[in-house]
């Protein structure tokens, strides 16, 4: 298959989802989740036979909140929601006390917006940080151009993902940035892959012209990366339908990630660096 000299309709493809995305951040934004717009940490001692759902269930059968997070530790809950005042949390402890035994009301804490604008910074510092050391990292390890490329190829990974999330306005909350992270290390560890056989191709000192050998080398990987990507989106799919609703925001984001990830280290990363070598 010619990547390379089909490289255009892979650039117009991935233009229209980034454009699309940048419209769609600008025009609505995002759907921000707890950890992001600030809110409260509810905490309870309950029966551990009890599961997190049922108390979800419970919640959200009250209709205090919009929203509610419950996270399980042995016999403590923690149920993350909007802000509530005295009167919200004494109607959710009495409908906890009137489904479940031995309820036991332990505290509230409060989590701010100020320090939902610090995990804010953060989390586009992170990812930022990352993509700046695999750049040095790539171009100490191979060139600059492959390190360039590369990095290229992540920040479309992330701009996509990042895009469709406020596209259709899933709910972003600190998951989302752990899958963006795992993202990256996915999308490199493929990328370079490929990379390491373009490298031996032109150690080799073919004949062939830089398109042919980087088709050749993309090919040459070809299984290597269906197969990975497919191993890995398997378990995803099963955990999105059968797994908890706290991890769905990770594996939603993982799920879109790592398809778009072995698209990038494909279609994207090797044209780049074939248009920098064209121009250098």
């Amino acid at each position: 298959m010619l990547f390379i000299e089909k490289r255009k309709y892979f650039y117009i493809f991935s233009t229209i989802l980034i454009l699309a995305g940048i419209i769609s951040m600008f025009a609505q934004g995002f759907n921000l989740g707890i950890d992001f717009k600030g809110g409260a940490i509810l905490r309870y001692k309950m029966d551990p036979s009890i599961s997190a759902a049922e108390v979800r269930a419970t919640v959200e059968d009250l209709k205090v909140v919009d929203e509610a997070n419950i996270q399980k530790s042995g016999d403590e809950f923690f149920i993350r929601t909007t802000e509530v005042d005295q009167n919200q949390t004494n109607i959710i402890t009495k409908g906890l006390q009137a489904k479940f035994k031995d309820v036991t009301y332990q505290s509230v804490e409060s989590v701010g917006a100020t320090m939902g604008s610090e995990l804010t910074r953060n989390a586009v510092l992170s990812v930022l940080v990352a993509l700046a050391l695999m750049l040095v990292y790539i171009t100490f390890r191979f060139e600059w151009a492959f390190g360039v490329a590369a990095v290229f190829a992540l920040f479309h990974d992330v701009l996509i993902v990042v895009g469709l999330f406020s596209i259709f306005q899933w709910q972003i909350d600190s998951a989302f940035i752990a899958a963006i992270l795992t993202i990256i290390g996915f999308s490199i560890n493929d990328t370079i892959v490929i990379f390491d056989r373009v490298r031996e191709n032109l150690r080799m000192k073919k004949k062939d012209e830089l398109p042919t050998l980087l088709n050749k080398s993309i090919m040459q990987t070809m299984n290597r990366s269906v197969n990975t990507v497919l191993t890995c989106l398997f378990p995803l799919v099963t955990l999105y339908f059968f797994g908890g609703s706290t991890i769905k925001t990770f594996v939603l984001t993982m799920l879109i990630g790592f398809i778009f990830g072995a698209y990038s280290s494909i279609c994207v990363a090797s044209p780049v660096y074939y248009e920098i070598k064209q121009r250098g």
